[in-house]
């Protein structure tokens, strides 16, 4: 019984994650703390005057859950009352993708939309803004992706 709790804990570790944007939007290099006010939907524009699409996977998703604790401090469950706050001030949340694979779609094929995958599962129809390693700090390409940031 242990060794199977142990083992499905070590199927759900922090992995390193890209945060992608589409192949075609010429964003540039930004600092961690944007891209949480880029989800929290309190930075809208890019600095181009773009407007920001981000795109979150499903809340249970084990990605969407590192990336919430990693960069906004906390849990998707925790985030309720701060988006029922914004919902009442006009503001949505980030759209949600049903996967890995439909977030590079999203992100590849909306203007000024930003994502995240793991950091294996970026291909050629995105760039990566920036790379995170497991502790959801900048980091260096890891040597299974195949792209590199811009």
């Amino acid at each position: 019984m242990c060794s199977l709790l142990l083992a499905a804990q070590a199927s759900h570790a922090d992995e390193p994650m890209a945060v992608i944007v589409s192949g075609t939007d010429s964003i540039k290099p930004m600092q961690l703390a944007d891209i949480g006010l880029i989800y929290l939907r309190k930075k809208l524009y890019w600095p181009n005057g773009k407007p920001v699409h981000p795109a979150n996977l499903p809340t249970q998703h084990p990605l969407r859950r590192q990336f919430s604790r990693q960069l906004l401090g906390g849990l998707p469950e925790s985030q309720v009352e701060y988006w029922n706050e914004q919902y009442f001030h006009g503001i949505s949340p980030p759209h949600v993708v049903g996967s890995s694979e439909g977030m590079l779609r999203y992100v590849a094929e909306t203007s000024g939309a930003i994502g995240y995958v793991a950091a294996c599962a970026v291909d050629k129809r995105v760039k990566v803004l920036l790379w995170l390693d497991a502790d959801g700090r900048r980091s260096e390409r890891p040597e299974c992706a195949d792209a590199t940031p811009q």
